[in-house]
């Protein structure tokens, strides 16, 4: 079950970086704007690209094994690359969630594509899941399990943003804690590519 919690815990920690799709999904359920409908749309994209990349990296080993090493560096050189930046962010408190109270909402069909949208054309979406975390899943020794931590982390962030975002729009207002929670973010991806690289 180690590699279950590795997925669930390389996949947490890097869904739940601040970004431009967190972001609008914030907004969004703040508004009440077809919560249910984004949640479901961004699980099921990060699913997909997350099971891609743990298996397509494990063909392109059969196919090309001197590629695999590459794609495992890279992946720790990202790792580090995402750590720094949550360690410059709590380090210099600039980082904190500001969502606007002039959402308009849409039709759940035209909220579904926006939300297809903004998760399909980032491309930090492709580098997260399909190359870093199908990095590190095609070298676990249960690569199932670890694409199953991995798609219930995102299950559990994308829940948690839309469910609780009335909640979460006070708590996440405040850069003390966007301060600590970047930290964390840092210390944990330094971890995880140490534990990679080894």
């Amino acid at each position: 079950m180690l590699s279950f919690f590795t997925g669930f815990t390389v996949g947490l920690s890097l869904i739940v970086a601040i970004g431009a799709q967190n972001i609008w999904v914030l907004s969004q359920s703040m508004a009440g704007a077809n919560r249910l409908v984004i949640a479901l749309v961004c699980i099921l994209c990060d699913a997909a690209l997350i099971v891609t990349g743990v298996y397509s990296v494990q063909l392109i080993q059969l196919w090309l094994p001197p590629l695999v090493p590459v794609l495992t560096w890279a992946g720790v050189a990202m790792l580090l690359w995402l750590a720094f930046g949550a360690a410059q962010r709590a380090w210099r408190g600039q980082a904190a969630l500001h969502s606007s109270s002039a959402v308009q909402v849409q039709s759940w069909q035209k909220t579904a594509l926006t939300a297809l949208a903004i998760t399909l054309l980032n491309p930090h979406v492709y580098l997260d899941t399909v190359i870093l975390i199908g990095s590190v899943g095609s070298v676990q020794t249960q690569p199932f399990w670890f694409t199953v931590g991995a798609c219930l982390a995102s299950f559990c962030w994308f829940s948690a943003l839309t469910g609780l975002a009335p909640k979460l729009k006070v708590w996440l207002s405040s850069p003390l804690r966007w301060r600590l929670f970047d930290g964390l973010v840092a210390l944990v991806l330094s971890g995880i590519a140490l534990k990679l690289a080894l």
